[in-house]
């Protein structure tokens, strides 16, 4: 299923306001229009970016929020850059290296572009847009998916089967699962870690110290998500998508999404439903408060951003512990580290490495399986 054509908003500057286009995941490009999102000043600052004299590295990675910041003034890295890379990592702009956060402005630096607006405008693909809807998702949900793929592949699945060490047996691996005070061994040909960056970097700490290392400099944002559902009558959304929100906005969500408005299959019951995102890096304490007390806050900022006062019918909290890993500067070498480090018959997958959408990580996914099946292959010839 796809998503209708309503266009997302941003919450900047005490006012929400359509999403701007022409911007590489912020950077402007010459096509960027920024009325009623920036400041006369914040205009200014953007329109002479193209006149600065740049010096460049190649090769270098660097703070996408101190660039952006340097180049373009603060506005734009507050009120765009910021809430849209908060909306994908949790994180903040200044924290985000510039190279795993968007590679293809780097990599026009690299190759000799003027000035970051002239970076952006080669990153953005010439001619008309490509046809057809970018985002998809699954009738029924990704548990559709994740029970069709279980039954096709006649896996052994265990679920909340904690898995406390990875050692050599031989030839092969040893799993040690369960608990302590009864632990079971699971020997196998190859293991693919699909696990947290802190997780992976424990169970690596053996066998393989390199990539254990690098595993654990990568840093995690926590979040939340709060679900809610209403009768129509009593739910009259804006007509986007959703809104991001500046992170110094006083506003706890950083996102919301309008899911009927986003999706038409998702209410064939007639209810409105929503879902809105807590949690940046760094506020991991604010979020530790009971689900009451976060479905009270995500209530109060609905009624700012969408006048949405009524009681929902349904609620429901999905926390997120560490659930998101932080792109910092330097994590390509980090995910290079860790990929190289690994002896044969090891992969690690997910979202720590070369994205956190479902695409990038389904993408790790495939390449450690293929990686770990044809090492198999060869050993078994071997």
């Amino acid at each position: 299923m796809h998503p209708t054509r309503a266009a997302a908003s941003v919450r900047a500057g005490g006012r929400t306001g359509p999403l701007p286009g022409g911007t590489v995941l912020g950077v402007p490009t010459h096509a960027a229009r920024l009325d009623g999102l920036l400041s006369a000043a914040g205009l200014a600052a953007v329109a002479a970016e193209p006149d600065l004299p740049l010096t460049w590295e190649n090769g270098v990675d660097v703070a996408l929020g101190g660039l952006l910041r340097a180049r373009f003034g603060d506005e734009l890295a507050d009120r765009l850059a910021d809430p849209l890379l908060g909306g994908v990592y949790a994180g903040r702009v200044d924290a985000l290296g510039l190279r795993a956060t968007v590679p293809a402005l780097a990599a026009a630096l690299d190759a000799g572009a003027a000035s970051l607006t002239a970076a952006a405008d080669a990153a953005t693909p010439a001619g008309p847009a490509v046809p057809g809807p970018v985002f998809g998702a699954v009738r029924g949900g990704y548990r559709v998916l994740l029970d069709a793929l279980a039954a096709a592949a006649g896996a052994d699945v265990r679920l909340r089967a904690t898995v406390r060490a990875l050692t050599r047996s031989g030839e092969r691996w040893r799993l040690t699962l369960g608990p302590t005070t009864h632990p079971e061994p699971l020997d196998a040909d190859a293991v693919v870690l699909a696990v947290p960056a802190p997780a992976a970097a424990r169970l690596l700490a053996d066998v393989a110290p390199a990539a254990a290392a690098a595993a654990s400099g990568i840093e995690l944002a926590s979040s939340v998500v709060v679900a809610l559902a209403y009768r129509a009558p009593d739910a009259a959304l804006p007509g986007t998508s959703g809104v991001l929100v500046a992170a110094d906005e006083p506003l706890a969500v950083k996102a919301v999404t309008y899911s009927t408005t986003k999706w038409g299959h998702l209410s064939p019951d007639g209810l409105v439903r929503l879902r809105a995102s807590l949690g940046r890096f760094g506020e991991a304490a604010s979020l530790q408060a009971d689900d009451a007390e976060l479905v009270a806050r995500v209530r109060a900022d609905l009624a700012t951003l969408a006048g949405l006062t009524a009681d929902p019918v349904a609620v429901h909290v999905q926390r997120w512990g560490g659930g998101l890993p932080q792109y910092g500067v330097g994590h390509l070498d980090r995910v290079r580290t860790i990929e190289q480090g690994l002896p044969a018959g090891l992969a690690v997958a997910g979202s720590a490495l070369h994205g956190v959408g479902v695409p990038a990580c389904v993408a790790t996914g495939r390449g450690a399986a293929e990686r770990v099946a044809a090492q198999v292959t060869v050993a078994t010839r071997a």
